[in-house]
């Protein structure tokens, strides 16, 4: 069954614009909610299955919360409800708590005026499809709210900020601490504004705090992981050891050390395979995706640890590490798998499997790196109508066969459309700059001009 809602994170788009209007919304939760009573598990016949409901810091939270929440309640269903928590603090909460599912209404690093909703199974992962169908299955039914005596409940909970700063905390050694260390923290003006500062400076660092004054509109405005420019320049105003930035729902992870000098996605997770199969606690491979830099996957294969490409998407990242019983994987945007801590991406816990490797091995981020040689790359995202058919032009074909051929097998060039926006991602990489540029401009002026001609589906 095709999904019409549902996206490679959840439900996305501009506020006010279907999808992500309250009416949708709402019988968004009425659907999820029908969904759980049907499928009730080992709940007794008498009690309500409960949801835990997360949000960013978009001003439009807000309203799409309290639909979510009239929905789920018209259903049956009860209702717990956080404030601003990261996505991974959602997914941690409800397998802590024993809940039925988790609901986190972000657009993760997108600008304020998009907004999303995602879902977690009662074990902390994401929804599986065949859950996301079922949903979708009944959105086109009305509303049949249940009897009074039926509905749900809904409530705030006061300590869910305490309990994931504990739960952080727990992923760090407890022979190590973070004491001399003096660390930039980029909050994007998100969800770990109250969260990540908290949990650094617990472990003993001293932490100046940036993007951490969220007022509904700045989440990540020019600054967080996805705009890391501000994260050099407070590192090298602090004079900061390292610096960390997060996306506005905490699920993506950018470093810089005391230079400046970013470290995006693929370099973490080699920082951190690279010292656990130093210290022997790595469990099988890595898996990344078809964004991954070649270089990476080189540098993994001259220290003996197995690579694997996914399609681009946590989602698929978590589908091969299960496949392969391997624990370790991540994106280059800086969405990072540590299975074995959490059981979703997590940018403050990512961050602190990094500083675990860099405070048990006394090297840098750019000691850690030095045998790892990425490869020149570029993207070039390219603006599309929505249902626009990228296989459907000639012209797109030729110019990536010639591409391919410019490159004499020295680099990649990978096509793909966005999950979450309407946009052709075009990459190439090699070991010419020069040539990667003029490559990735040619292919992506073949997109535009398609693009441009209509071709749907």
């Amino acid at each position: 069954m095709g999904r019409k809602y549902f996206g490679t994170d959840g439900v996305r788009g501009k506020v006010g614009v279907s999808p992500i209007t309250p009416e949708f919304v709402m019988r968004l939760g009425y659907a999820a909610g029908q969904v759980l009573v049907a499928d009730r598990g080992s709940l007794p016949p008498n009690q309500h299955p409960t949801v835990l409901i997360g949000k960013d810091t978009r001003i439009s939270g807000y309203m799409l919360e309290a639909a979510m929440e009239a929905g789920f309640t018209a259903a049956g269903v009860n209702v717990l409800m956080t404030g601003p928590m990261p996505t991974p603090a959602v997914a941690y909460l409800t397998r802590a708590l024993r809940l039925q599912a988790g609901v986190v209404i972000s657009a993760s690093h997108n600008p304020f005026e998009d907004n999303g909703i995602k879902f977690f199974s009662s074990n902390g992962q994401k929804l599986p499809d065949t859950m996301e169908e079922a949903i979708e299955a009944r959105l086109d039914h009305p509303i049949v709210t249940v009897e009074a005596r039926q509905l749900g409940r809904a409530r705030r909970i006061e300590d869910a900020a305490a309990r994931y700063i504990e739960f952080c905390k727990s992923t760090f050694p407890n022979h190590l601490d973070l004491r001399g260390m003096r660390i930039v923290v980029d909050c994007a003006h998100g969800a770990t504004y109250h969260i990540a500062p908290h949990v650094l400076h617990e472990l003993g660092a001293e932490v100046i705090a940036v993007g951490n004054t969220p007022d509904g509109f700045n989440i990540n405005d020019q600054c967080g992981a996805t705009h890391t420019k501000s994260l050099s320049d407070a590192v090298r105003e602090h004079r900061a050891d390292l610096g960390i930035a997060l996306d506005g729902d905490g699920d993506r992870l950018m470093m810089s050390d005391a230079q400046g000098r970013i470290y995006d996605g693929d370099e973490l997770v080699y920082v951190i395979a690279r010292h656990r199969i130093q210290t022997g606690y790595m469990k099988g491979g890595v898996v990344g995706t078809l964004m991954t830099n070649l270089g990476t996957e080189h540098a993994l294969g001259r220290i003996d640890i197995p690579f694997e490409r996914a399609k681009v998407g946590d989602r698929y990242v978590m589908e091969r590490l299960h496949a392969n019983g391997w624990t370790l994987g991540g994106e280059t945007s800086g969405h990072i798998l540590c299975l074995d801590k959490h059981t979703t991406g997590d940018g403050i816990v990512s961050a602190l499997q990094v500083l675990r490797a860099l405070r048990e091995s006394g090297e840098t981020l750019e000691a850690c790196t030095s045998d790892l040689e990425t490869y020149p790359q570029v993207m070039i995202n390219v603006p599309v109508n929505k249902g626009f058919k990228l296989d459907a032009s000639p012209a797109v074909g030729v110019s990536t066969t010639e591409a391919e051929a410019a490159l004499h097998g020295t680099g990649r060039v990978v096509l793909r459309a966005s999950g979450t926006e309407p946009l052709i991602r075009v990459m190439v990489e090699g070991r010419d700059a020069v040539l990667v540029r003029e490559t990735a401009e040619k292919i992506a002026a073949a997109v535009r001009a398609a693009a441009a001609g209509g071709l749907i589906s």
